[in-house]
C-alpha cells in the first residue's frame, strides 16, 4: 500500500476498525474511506454493490462484524450467523467484482475447535468440533476464512484472514450485557468502587485460559501484513487455510485476569466466582509463530494495556445496562 492509496476500512468505528484508523493514520496513509452503518448497510448487497463501484479502494480491511460475549451469542444466534454471513459475503464478493488489489478479513480465535490443541496453529481449523456457545459466530467466521480461499483459487485474488485473539482497547464495548470479558469487568469493578460493594460477581469458575491483545498491536500487525511484497503476501493467500494468527503469545486465568483489572480499577473487595454459569472453551491460545518469523511480536503488557482502557472507559463512562442484573462474558 502507498501513502496515496484509497483504502477502505469496514467497521472503522468499532474497537478493531478504530484501532486500524489510528494506525493507518500514523502511517501516513492519506486517503482512508469510512462509512457508518447510517450511510451503508454492509448487509445490503445492491448498497455494498453501488458504494465499492463508486469509491473505487484499492485496498479493504474488513473489520464489520457483528460481536459479544457468551451471554449475547447464546440469546441471538440466528442475528450472529446471519448478519456476518451478510457483511463478509457481500464485502468479498463485490471486492473481487471492483477489483480491489488486497482484502484483509478479521475473524476471530474462536474459529478453533474448543478441544484444540494448544497453542492453536493455523492448520488446525476444523479439525474439531466448535465451542457450542459461539458456535452460530465462529461458522459464520469460518465461511469467511473459506470465502477467502475460494475467490483467491477461483478468481487469483488477493484475500488474507488474520485471525486475532481476544481485543481490548480504546472504544471497546462496556455494556454489561454484550460486553466480553476484559472491558465489563473493568466498569463492573469500577461501578462497584464507586458503590462501595465488597465483592464482584464474575460468571464461571475463573479457571479458563485466555490470551489478550492490545487493539493497537493487532493494527500494527495487520499494516504489516497489508504492506509485504508481493511474494511474501502471495504465499500466505495462496496456502489452506488463507489466515495468519494474531496474539500476544501467552494467557492467563480469568482469575488472573480479574485479579489485575482490580487491581488497576482500586477495587479492593472480594472476587466471587459463580460457578453455576458457563466457563466457554477450556483454553485459547494461539500459535503466533508465523507472525514472529515476518518480525512482528505484540509490545503492550496485559497490565499497561488494562491501565490505558481503564482510562479510555472513564472518558466514556456508558449509561448502558443495570449492574444489578448483569454479568460478563467469557468469550
Amino acid at each position: 500500500m502507498q501513502a496515496d492509496s484509497r483504502i477502505y476500512v469496514a467497521g472503522h468505528s468499532g474497537l478493531v476498525g478504530s484501532a486500524l484508523m489510528r494506525g493507518l493514520r500514523s502511517a501516513g496513509y492519506r486517503h482512508l474511506v469510512t462509512r457508518s452503518h447510517a450511510e451503508l448497510d454492509l448487509t445490503d448487497q445492491r448498497a455494498v454493490r453501488s458504494f465499492l463501484e463508486r469509491e473505487k479502494p484499492e485496498y479493504v480491511l474488513l473489520a464489520a462484524a457483528r460481536v459479544g460475549g457468551i451471554l449475547a451469542n447464546s440469546d441471538f444466534p440466528a442475528e450472529f450467523i446471519q448478519q456476518n454471513l451478510a457483511i463478509q459475503t457481500n464485502v468479498i464478493h463485490e471486492s473481487w467484482r471492483s477489483g480491489v488489489k488486497r482484502l484483509l478479513f478479521l475473524g476471530s480465535s474462536c474459529i478453533y475447535p474448543r478441544d484444540c490443541p494448544q497453542p492453536m496453529k493455523e492448520e488446525y481449523l476444523l479439525t474439531g468440533l466448535l465451542e457450542p456457545t459461539n458456535r452460530s459466530y465462529a461458522i459464520a467466521k469460518i465461511a469467511g476464512v473459506e470465502m477467502c480461499s475460494a475467490y483467491n483459487r477461483q478468481y487469483g485474488t488477493q484475500f488474507l484472514a488474520v485471525m486475532p485473539t481476544n481485543l481490548y482497547g480504546p472504544g471497546d464495548n462496556y455494556d454489561l450485557q454484550t460486553a466480553h470479558v476484559l472491558p465489563a469487568l473493568i466498569r463492573k469493578m469500577q461501578e462497584a468502587k464507586e458503590r462501595g460493594s465488597r465483592e464482584v460477581l464474575v460468571w464461571g469458575s475463573g479457571t479458563p485460559r485466555r490470551e489478550f491483545l492490545y487493539s493497537d498491536d493487532m493494527a500494527e500487525a495487520c499494516l504489516l501484513l497489508m504492506r509485504l511484497p508481493d511474494a511474501d503476501f502471495y504465499s500466505a493467500v495462496s496456502t489452506y487455510p488463507p489466515l495468519i494468527n494474531i496474539g500476544f503469545g501467552s494467557d492467563v486465568t480469568i482469575r488472573e485476569l480479574a485479579e489485575s483489572v482490580a487491581q488497576v480499577v482500586g477495587f479492593s473487595g472480594m472476587l466471587r466466582f459463580d460457578t453455576s454459569k458457563p466457563d466457554g472453551t477450556p483454553r485459547k491460545l494461539l500459535d503466533v509463530g508465523r507472525m514472529l518469523q515476518l518480525g512482528w511480536r505484540a509490545s503492550t503488557p496485559l497490565g499497561q494495556g488494562i491501565a490505558r482502557s481503564y482510562a479510555d472507559f472513564l472518558g466514556t463512562r456508558p449509561s448502558i445496562g443495570s449492574p444489578a442484573q448483569s454479568q460478563h462474558r467469557v468469550l
